[in-house]
């Protein structure tokens, strides 16, 4: 049998096909990451007696599996780890998540701290009211949030975006505590915004009593979380230009190698 190739010799699109070919019937494709796969000794063609072909993982496949996705998983950091629970949990409860996104928000006042990516607000109008004299002062800034989630629905009013704002560290829970224009972008853009960090990093009270705080008792893997304070709720829309970033990223999957839809068998079941 071939030895296994080097993790360098294989490319993403391997390890997903052969998650792909681990959880389906194994029709081939019969396409050049098949012929990688079967040159490598990681899958084998089988034909049955009424001449039908199927994949299948051989052991030495199942092993580079195993270990290439236990590598990706030691990569991670416990920032992301963290987040990744947060996703879990948030989709378990029924609702659409997004990570890593980069939002357009606007805010006010303190918009230009440091650290702060921001665009000047377009001119307006010289308005007597206060109001108008509030807009005027408004920036833009990029806003990342950790997590970002909405309800599963198809009606605006009930989608109730919301933000988890991840935190390993209390030297970073800290840091973006000092930031109020990085705050306001994340009230700015949902209905509800939360913290999230391990119990012990700080104390509930810390935390501005506008946003939410989740405490995770227990290790990161498998510690249960608290919601210690909810989050103050303000009802919000979503700007058009805020649907057209989630038009364009894909929403998170509980598993990264799934495909966009279940096969046949896992949809029946």
């Amino acid at each position: 049998m071939p030895s296994i190739p080097a993790h360098s010799a294989l490319q993403r699109a391997h390890r997903t096909r052969l998650m792909q070919i681990w959880r389906s019937a194994g029709w081939p494709c019969r396409d050049a990451i098949e012929i990688d796969l079967l040159a490598a000794g990681l899958v084998s063609l089988r034909a049955t007696p009424d001449g039908h072909e199927t994949l299948h993982l051989t052991e030495a496949g199942i092993q580079w599996l195993a270990l290439a996705r236990q590598q990706n998983r030691r990569a991670l950091s416990a920032h992301d780890r963290l987040a990744e629970r947060v996703a879990l949990q948030l989709m378990a409860a029924g609702r659409i998540v997004w990570r890593e996104l980069s939002l357009r928000a606007r805010v006010t006042g303190h918009a230009d701290e440091r650290g702060a990516e921001c665009v000047s607000a377009p001119p307006t109008a010289l308005w007597a009211d206060e109001e108008a004299a509030i807009e005027r002062q408004a920036s833009w800034r990029m806003a990342r949030p950790d997590v970002f989630s909405v309800r599963n629905t198809s009606v605006q009013a009930y989608l109730q975006p919301v933000v988890h704002e991840v935190k390993a560290t209390r030297a970073d829970l800290l840091s973006d505590l000092r930031h109020e224009a990085k705050r306001q972008s994340y009230q700015w853009l949902c209905c509800e915004c939360h913290y999230v960090f391990p119990a012990g990093v700080a104390r509930p009270d810390e935390v501005p009593p506008e946003f939410g705080v989740w405490l995770l008792h227990g290790d990161i893997e498998h510690g249960q979380f608290e919601l210690a304070r909810p989050a103050r709720h303000a009802p919000c829309e979503l700007p058009f230009a805020v649907w057209l970033a989630l038009a364009k990223a894909t929403p998170w999957r509980l598993e990264v190698d799934e495909p966009a839809q279940a096969s046949l068998d896992e949809a029946s079941d």
